[in-house]
């Protein structure tokens, strides 16, 4: 299926199927308690979402929605479940993608605990530049967005941004 910039493919509290991403980009966004929408994931080619559904299905913990054109792979639960019993491959397929995705997740950490803020923005660009490619950051996320991921405020990345600081240009 074909999923355009900015379209949902599942949502929060939801309990539905599995995707594979083959091409395109991802964001989960979170509603916290207070109603405001807060980034927590960015998902890449090749994985297989939500994480936590892998092994058995529960309510996804955030919107998953498009941050370009993708193209998405729906999986059906039931055999993908039942393989899980069956074939023993199928569960260090499993184990594999979550090796990868946690090894991502350490590094976008590594990002939150540099204590300067060009650091943090430094990183996440280098981290930006790992998985996702050589766009520029600021044309798939908004500066709240990038703020979210590395605990900033948006003033703050506006800032950095515009002093080249993440690059050392200042």
């Amino acid at each position: 299926m074909l999923l355009h910039k900015g379209e949902v493919l599942f949502r929060q509290g939801e309990i539905g199927g599995l995707f594979t991403v083959k091409r395109g980009l991802l964001k989960i966004m979170r509603v916290n308690e207070d109603g405001n929408p807060f980034l927590v994931n960015i998902i890449v080619e090749g994985e297989t979402i939500p994480h936590h559904s892998l092994l058995s299905p529960a309510p996804n913990h955030g919107t998953a929605i498009a941050l370009v054109t993708c193209e998405i792979e729906r999986i059906d639960p039931g055999p993908w479940y039942a393989s899980l019993h069956d074939d023993p491959a199928k569960n260090r397929e499993i184990a594999l993608l979550l090796q990868g995705k946690l090894r991502m997740m350490q590094q976008r950490i590594d990002q939150l605990t540099q204590v300067a803020p060009a650091d943090k923005l430094r990183k996440l660009e280098e981290w930006f530049r790992q998985y996702i490619g050589p766009d520029q950051i600021t044309g798939i996320l908004t500066q709240e967005e990038i703020g979210q991921l590395i605990g900033l405020r948006r003033e703050t990345v506006n800032r950095l941004l515009r002093s080249g600081a993440a690059n050392g240009e200042s």
